[in-house]
């Protein structure tokens, strides 16, 4: 038997139980993981509320799509993988088929990747979404460049922090956007070029202030919902909005008729871009590994908490508060 995260109804954190299982045996193109620590997203939670971009096909319902672990049984099929390999999933599979909230789970086989050596499970469960996000959306589809100013809220999320650290490294210019003054100097130590701190500055005015005069060639933005148009208001001509989260929980208008009909893109990034396109991914993989290689990514984690308070862990993602990402260790 294997402990086991599962809901039987929509709703909040305290819906999750954790229950003892059958791990079950992988099938054809599939491999069972002995999972040793998992990678929180708010994707997770949205899911359990019913509001994520997918809906709940069935109950009971499993969740989670990040984790590191060690192979432990392969199925029909699958090359490239063996007993005992430190492995991390990349969380392109749909939660209505698999979930990595447990101590052992069966992914698919492509979305398995070596662990680098010398990297521990948490650390492994804490790379992948954040560093992928950010490059898929700013590198892959943005072709952001050495000089690009890149606007970028929730900046101490794992896919802020990532963000800045993706710019960095290809010499663009992260500001980070935070709602209070408290994070300001740890987004500065974390590579942040410049911190707007949105309860007392004015957002667009300060991001053309920092670009002089010439806005910034992306935004990067978590949280959606009518903020839309002050940041739209500071993107250069011909820049690129993007849209990779709905923190707001607001409808999000299209702001370009408002602004005087500029030449703004804008468009909706999820990781999945990158996870499902196997020649995305391939190159996304390298780029992080050879940032991990040289030191320039350094995922940040905030906490650890045990399987056993996946409810506890949960309520802290959902309060906004953490700084880097939150990941749940288990016993197996």
């Amino acid at each position: 038997m294997t402990k086991v995260v599962r809901f039987h109804e929509l709703g909040g954190p305290e819906v999750m139980r954790v229950e003892d299982l059958e791990p079950g045996e992988p099938g054809p193109g599939e491999v069972r993981i002995r999972v040793e620590a998992i990678g929180l997203n708010r994707a997770e939670a949205l899911f359990r509320r019913g509001v994520y971009i997918e809906p709940v096909r069935r109950f009971p319902a499993r969740l989670g799509a990040e984790a590191a672990g060690v192979v432990e049984a392969v199925g029909p099929g699958v090359t490239g993988f063996a007993p005992g390999q430190a492995v991390s999933t990349v969380p392109g599979f749909s939660q209505n088929d698999y979930g990595v909230y447990a101590e052992r789970a069966i992914v698919p086989a492509w979305a398995l990747l070596r662990r680098p050596d010398g990297m521990d499970a948490v650390a492994g469960a804490a790379v992948w979404m954040p560093y992928l996000t950010a490059y898929g959306a700013l590198v892959e589809v943005g072709g952001m460049r050495p000089g690009d100013a890149v606007a970028l809220n929730a900046a101490s999320s794992g896919v802020g922090l990532a963000a800045i650290q993706t710019a960095n490294r290809v010499g663009a210019r992260p500001i980070a956007i935070t709602r209070g003054n408290g994070k300001r100097e740890r987004l500065l130590a974390e590579g942040a070029a410049e911190v707007i701190v949105a309860g007392e500055e004015d957002v667009p005015t300060r991001l053309m202030e920092l670009t002089g005069g010439r806005g910034v060639e992306y935004v990067f933005d978590a949280v959606a919902g009518p903020g839309v148009t002050d940041l739209a208001r500071a993107v250069a001509p011909g820049g690129t909005h993007f849209l990779y989260g709905a923190l707001s929980g607001l409808p999000t208008p299209y702001p370009g008729f408002d602004l005087g009909m500029p030449a703004l893109n804008m468009r909706t990034y999820t990781v999945l871009e990158t996870m499902r396109d196997p020649e995305r991914l391939r190159r996304g993989t390298e780029f992080v590994a050879s940032g991990l290689r040289d030191g320039a990514f350094r995922p940040v984690v905030d906490r650890v908490f045990p399987l056993e308070e996946i409810v506890e862990a949960h309520r802290h993602m959902e309060t906004g508060d953490q700084f880097g990402k939150i990941v749940v260790t288990t016993s197996a």
